[in-house]
């Protein structure tokens, strides 16, 4: 599994958090997400075969969110 980390701007509660869980978690190839509300982080561990960061960051920009950088 590949790990990638998402700064994302506009998450403000846990309706975020959730939010952000349910475009990601059904992507094919997401194993897992991990968000960081106070720091604005979005970390996803996933199958580089199947998924990767632009669809992602497409996701999350969906959902009303802006990615802001990643590591």
């Amino acid at each position: 599994m590949e790990k990638i980390t998402l700064a994302v701007k506009g998450m403000t509660c846990m309706g975020c958090v959730r939010s952000v869980k349910n475009v990601l978690e059904p992507i094919p190839g997401v194993g897992s997400v991990d968000i960081d509300l106070g720091n604005g982080l979005v970390a996803i561990a996933y199958d580089a075969a199947k998924t990767g960061a632009d669809q992602f960051k497409a996701a999350i920009q969906d959902a009303g969110y802006e990615v802001v950088g990643n590591s």
